[in-house]
């Protein structure tokens, strides 16, 4: 335990306190008043704080449980001398977290303070209760040193910022919680570079009342350095144990590194077959150096099934159910049978758009970052430019490169029919690959308030009817940036372009050439028909394709959020846009409930520019931000 030396701040002399994780003055008698339990014992609170500087009254207010809890009665006068008590304990700890250690509190009930009361003391039938908080001076560091602390690195990722940038250094305000976050920010020094029981040896923190100032000095104790030791497996049944041990890719022998265990937890969390998994640490380091792990887990249920649905202005009534089955053989091996249909409100099944597809996973082929997958699709799609009747195929690898970046490599296969209103009739056979990158470092998918999202893919594929190769790419950014209190207002934006290089627009299927709209795309637009305009007044795909959105998030409450957006699409007949198509804006206005899980986000947009079959204005409800 490490030596403290510190003049504490005025109070009560039998009152325990806590500092730095420590307790002091701790008797028995508050633990006997806390099981007295009375009659409600209802009591008027006055909270005075002399030199309200720096917003310390809402702090301590906020702290007191006696202010916090001043509408309901307390259990009893002894559970009001407890409070009170517990009180002294809080407020005191708050003004050590301000970098206040001259300060006085006095809590009064009934003009006695409240150590001095006995539990069964007698109070009046509403106790008036009197705090007051003199906060004393701020204190600053002195002397801030850390004694045998790690050495510099020039690892990247083993850097880890120093104490001095968080506060611990002379001159800055002597915060208790500055304190433990350097002995942290220590321990975590010592940890990036192997020594895993890195511990603090010795605090020591004086407090010289005379100049306001703080020395305060942290004795570090590395360890030894460690490499990992076996991996073992308990709480598994039907999964094997060696391949958990495996997709933790953490291999004995290899240096001790804390990111690896974190990496380790994120590879088990993606395989989703597990309600609950923890990774433990040996409690000590083996005269070899080695630390052995220990992975405790505790099983999902095999399968799954969800059903759902969805309702648009423009799309009309959906319904979409799956049934899933996470671990076939042992190594979480996922199966999922999923179908979909959507128009089913127009009542003729002519007009219903559906999905039904399988498809296959499995994870850690290769390394414990790469997964398998393979799917067979079947759909019809009936949009306003097109309709698609197709089955297609698609097998491949999926890789985890870093926590931020992951790649894709599929080959595919696909047959469809298209019927539409300009070429009329067509079928098209195709094979090709779909190769991938995305990078994110956004801090939240759902409702992100800063960080980038990047998305980039090339499909080069042969089209067999019309003896047509070709490549389709796409890549799309988007950026956050948060300001104000907690981030309270957003702006985000989306750029998206894409091209098609090969066949002319006749040749080419009008999934892969582009059409713009929709709730994902240019807002108030129906969905798919932002195209290029033929002479006839028809809507068709085009081969270059231009999106952009920008919005303004504000959260008004802490459940409630409105939006402000600005959507914009141009698709061109050529390869390259040469701008001789409209140029298509979308504006409109949102409101979010936020949810742990995410925004549920209700979008009212209006068409600026509309072609004959587009709506006058559209409705969109979904989970989570529109990007």
């Amino acid at each position: 335990m490490g030596a403290i030396a510190l003049q504490l701040a005025t109070v009560p002399p039998g009152q325990a306190f806590e500092l730095f994780g420590m307790r002091f003055f701790e008797r028995d008698r508050e633990a006997e008043t806390a099981d007295i339990i009375g009659q409600p014992q209802p009591y008027s609170i006055d909270f005075a704080v002399a030199a309200d500087v720096d917003g310390m009254e809402k702090t301590l207010k906020g702290a007191s449980s006696l202010w916090q809890d001043r509408a309901e009665p307390a259990s009893g006068a002894a559970g009001l001398i407890a409070k009170a008590r517990g009180d002294y304990q809080k407020l005191l700890a708050t003004l050590y977290s301000t970098g206040r250690y001259g300060g006085t509190i006095s809590i009064t009930i009934d003009g006695k303070e409240a150590f001095d009361l006995p539990p069964d003391a007698r109070l009046a039938n509403s106790a008036a209760v009197r705090v007051i908080v003199d906060p004393g001076p701020l204190f600053h560091f002195r002397d801030a040193t850390v004694v045998n602390p790690a050495p510099p690195t020039t690892d990247r990722r083993d850097q880890v910022e120093p104490p001095a940038k968080a506060g611990f250094a002379p001159g800055q305000v002597a915060r208790s919680g500055v304190i433990l976050q350097a002995e942290r920010l220590s321990i975590d020094a010592w940890r990036q570079q192997g020594h895993a029981k890195a511990s603090v040896i010795e605090r020591r923190v004086t407090a010289a009342h005379d100049g306001d100032q703080v020395d305060a000095a942290i004795e570090m104790d590395p360890g030894r350095r460690a490499v990992y030791g076996p991996v073992s497996v308990s709480g598994t049944q039907r999964m094997d144990p060696a391949f958990v041990a495996y997709m933790t890719g953490l291999k004995p022998g290899e240096e001790y590194d804390p990111d690896d265990l974190k990496k380790a937890s994120t590879r088990l969390s993606r395989l989703d077959v597990f309600r609950s998994m923890r990774i433990e640490e040996a409690d000590a380091i083996t005269r070899e150096g080695l630390l052995p792990l220990s992975v405790i887990v505790q099983e999902r249920a095999l399968r799954r099934i969800g059903l759902g649905g969805s309702y648009s202005t423009l799309d009309g009534i959906g319904l979409e159910a799956y049934w899933m089955h996470r671990n076939l053989f042992g190594r979480a091996e996922r199966l999922r049978i999923e179908g979909r249909v959507a128009g089913i409100d127009s009542l003729d099944p002519d007009d219903f758009t559906y999905r039904t597809g399988i498809i296959f996973t499995k994870p850690g082929v290769y390394t414990p970052d790469t997964d398998f997958s393979a799917s067979l699709i079947g759909e019809r799609e009936v949009l306003d430019p097109y309709t698609k009747t197709g089955v297609s195929a698609e097998t491949g690898f999926t890789h985890v490169f870093t926590d931020e970046l992951s790649g894709r490599l599929f080959v595919n296969a696909r047959h469809a029919r298209f019927e539409d209103d300009t070429f009329g009739t067509r079928e098209f056979t195709s094979a090709g690959l779909l190769g991938g990158l995305t990078y994110d470092t956004r801090d939240n998918p759902a409702d992100a308030t800063r960080g980038y999202y990047a998305d980039f893919v090339a499909e080069p594929f042969y089209e067999f009817n019309y003896n047509n190769p070709g490549v389709r790419f796409t890549a799309e950014g988007r950026t956050y940036y948060g300001f104000g209190e907690d981030a309270r207002f957003v702006l985000a934006g989306r750029v998206k372009l894409g091209t098609l290089i090969g066949p002319e627009i006749a040749e080419a299927a009008p999934d892969r050439l582009f059409f713009a709209g929709g709730g994902a795309s240019v807002r108030g637009y129906a969905y798919r028909n932002i195209g290029v305009e033929t002479p006839a007044g028809n809507v068709i795909g085009g081969r270059s394709l231009i999106e952009g959105s920008v919005e303004l998030r504000t959260r008004v409450t802490e459940t409630i959020g409105v939006v402000g957006f600005v959507d914009a699409g141009y698709v061109g007949e050529e390869t390259f846009p040469d701008f001789d198509q409209d140029l298509k804006l979308g504006v409109g206005a949102g409101l979010r409930y936020l949810t742990p899980l995410g925004p549920i986000r209700l979008d009212f947009a209006v068409p600026i520019d509309p072609n004959p079959d587009d709506p006058d204005f559209a409705f969109y409800v979904g989970i989570g931000q529109a990007f």
